[in-house]
C-alpha cells in the first residue's frame, strides 16, 4: 500500500471513530431534582436530559428505584405526582 493511501485510510478511520464518539454523547441541557412520596416514604433524586420531561423522568425513575418493589409498584410509583420538583438549565 502506498504511503499516501495508508495515511488517508488512517485519517478516515480516526475521523469515523471521532464522529461515532461525538454522536453517541448525550446532550444534557436540563437537570431536574424531585422528591417522590410513595408507600409512606419520600426519596429525592436528580436526573438530566435534553428536555425538562426527559430530566424529570430520569429523576423519577431513580427515586422510584429506591421506593418500589416489583413491576406493579414501579409502574404505580412512576405515575405518582412528585412532591417537589425543580428543573434548571445545565
Amino acid at each position: 500500500m502506498k504511503r499516501t493511501t495508508r495515511w488517508a485510510v488512517i485519517a478516515g478511520v480516526i475521523g469515523l471513530v471521532g464522529y461515532v464518539i461525538y454522536g453517541s454523547m448525550a446532550r444534557v441541557e436540563r437537570q431536574c431534582e424531585l422528591c417522590v412520596e410513595f408507600n409512606g416514604q419520600t426519596v429525592c433524586r436528580s436526573g438530566a436530559g435534553a428536555t425538562d420531561e426527559e430530566a424529570r423522568q430520569a429523576a423519577q425513575t431513580a427515586a422510584c428505584a429506591m421506593l418500589a418493589f416489583g413491576m406493579a409498584q414501579s409502574i404505580q410509583c412512576d405515575r405518582t405526582v412528585p412532591k417537589t420538583q425543580r428543573c434548571t438549565a445545565s
